[in-house]
């Protein structure tokens, strides 16, 4: 695959000291101009300043300059306009705003981690010990930016945008509602969703196993009960745990963990889900709230107030 993660992505909010104290308790670290780090994945969120909560730009790595050329034959084929620099090329998808960037950057590089030895019937991995994961004191830090996830007013513009136009491979679909498509060997980087109005729904950050999502779940909610959304949960599409919380602009934010990989995309079929399956194998069911996030008709107002 030419294309090989998710460097990073700029959000807008109305809010922007609120938000950056949240992403700041979230785990990841700050930076200058608004941009904050994450453990194995360098500078991958940057927080600045708009009127509505928005996906600003979203950001893929390439290995080298012919995939660069690749992917601005691939916009000229489907008439799409692009900036195209030496080491990066900008289109813009109409249908949702926005600004995605292709640009070469070296892949992330992730030091194994340790399995966490978990007890199972017949099986004795600790003994003698506690399990290791209650004695842990260090706040959670997530990896990596895994995955964004936005609505869209033209599912079929924007899918294409990502897999005709930038060269994603697609993952799986949930029926006529969303798809999944990666940059990566990530199940997926980008879920587009059908929606009334284009917006970001969340982003996803990779932490080491199921109890840093509770840990880090319950250490941002042990004072601020308000930011639970859903969880703790394991989808079905893709298979992750996952632990959802909302931050201060709307936007929500995901602990995730033990998500599929894809490192042969010939042996990998898409499938299509429909139904419970497509949000989640277990855990309590998605709030109305997770589905159509509670300013969704705010946001609707300021797009139709533009026009």
């Amino acid at each position: 695959m030419a294309l090989h993660r998710l460097t990073s992505v700029t959000i807008g909010v109305p809010n922007v000291a609120e938000t950056v104290a949240y992403y700041t308790e979230f785990g990841l670290t700050p930076q200058r101009d608004g941009w904050f780090r994450t453990r194995d994945g360098g500078q991958q969120l940057r927080i600045v300043h708009t009127p509505m909560r928005r996906l600003v730009e979203l950001r893929v790595g390439a290995g080298d300059t012919d995939d660069i050329t690749r992917v601005a034959d691939a916009l000229r084929r489907l008439g799409i306009e692009a900036a195209h620099g030496q080491h990066d090329i900008t289109a813009v998808d109409k249908a949702t705003g926005l600004q995605a960037t292709v640009e070469v950057a070296p892949r992330i590089t992730q030091a194994p981690v340790p399995s966490t030895s978990y007890n199972g019937p017949g099986r004795i991995e600790r003994s003698g010990a506690r399990a290791p994961a209650v004695m842990r004191t260090v706040p959670v830090q997530p990896r990596k930016l895994g995955h964004a996830v936005l609505g869209t007013t033209d599912l079929a513009a924007t899918r294409g945008f990502f897999l005709d136009g930038l060269g994603f491979k697609l993952s799986d679909t949930m029926k006529d509602i969303g798809a999944f498509m990666r940059c990566s060997t990530d199940h997926h980087n980008v879920l587009v969703l059908k929606a009334p109005v284009s917006f970001l729904h969340h982003t996803s950050w990779e932490v080491d196993d199921i109890d840093e999502i509770g840990r880090g779940a319950l250490a941002m909610l042990e004072d601020h009960p308000e930011r639970h959304i859903w969880g703790l949960g394991r989808h079905h599409v893709g298979s992750n745990f996952f632990w959802y919380l909302k931050d201060p602009a709307g936007n929500f934010s995901e602990y995730y963990s033990d998500l599929d990989c894809v490192l042969d995309d010939h042996r990998w079929t898409p499938e299509t889900f429909e139904g419970a399956k497509g949000l989640f194998n277990w855990g309590p069911p998605p709030p109305t709230s997770f589905l159509a996030p509670d300013d969704l008709a705010a946001l609707m107002t300021g797009v139709h107030s533009k026009g």
